[in-house]
């Protein structure tokens, strides 16, 4: 499966508002923008929600995590066996939240991979971004988000605009299959704007539309960006 470009994650985290009833809320709203604004939306859940998300919209769902292992003896991992058939299309790794080493993460994307799954990795600097292009196991996406922006009110567009335009310029030296999400602090139109025109084909967002006073005009905020 192939995304249209340019695309806005969201990322549900674990967050009350995005947990159960709620995660089918938000994806039913969702899908509402994306018929009617026509722009590429992937909801990127927990994973006890994706098969109850999938069954209630079309859009791409990703898995916020998997572990590198197979069917056996593996208790409390997140197979990507169990993923896909739960109705996942893809997944990302390395989440500021959830770190893995290098070893780990080119391992889980070659497991995703034996199965048909697009991954995003995500990389906190550059030089953990070059690691990771440089990869045998190679990912789809790479999210450039600097940790100490996660969650608040400045976006990696507007406190670190070089960080964007040289983690493209690294990252398409080493592999240029590779797109570039921009994530961290996201929050309006302007930094959607402003990520696309340095360079990379989307948008990771989470707490600026999770735990917005209204979460469909969040959405439609930021898509305006696309346009």
């Amino acid at each position: 499966m192939n995304l249209d470009l340019p695309v806005l994650f969201i990322n549900f985290k674990t967050y009350a508002e995005s947990t159960g009833k709620n995660a089918i809320a938000l994806a039913k709203k969702s899908q509402k923008i994306v018929y009617k604004e026509s722009v590429s939306i992937v909801l990127v859940v927990q994973a006890v929600d994706i098969a109850a998300v999938s069954k209630v919209v079309k859009l791409p769902v990703f898995a916020q995590h998997i572990d590198p292992v197979s069917f056996g003896s593996n208790t409390g991992h997140i197979l990507a066996e169990a993923v896909k058939e739960a109705g996942a299309v893809g997944t990302i790794l390395n989440h500021a939240e959830n770190k893995r080493d290098n070893a780990f993460i080119e391992k889980a994307i070659g497991r995703a991979k034996e199965l048909g799954l697009i991954v995003m990795v995500c990389a906190e600097d550059i030089e953990r971004a070059k690691q990771i292009a440089s990869f045998v196991q190679k990912p789809d996406f790479i999210a450039v988000e600097p940790p100490e922006l996660i969650g608040g009110d400045v976006s990696v567009s507007t406190a670190n605009p070089e960080l964007i335009t040289d983690s493209v310029n690294v990252i398409k030296e080493i592999a240029s299959e590779i797109e570039v999400i921009t994530g961290a602090g996201i929050k309006n139109n302007y930094d959607v704007k402003k990520a696309l025109e340095f360079g990379t084909k989307g948008v990771f967002v989470a707490s600026g539309i999770i735990r917005a006073d209204n979460q469909a005009a969040a959405i439609k905020d930021l898509v305006e960006g696309f346009k």
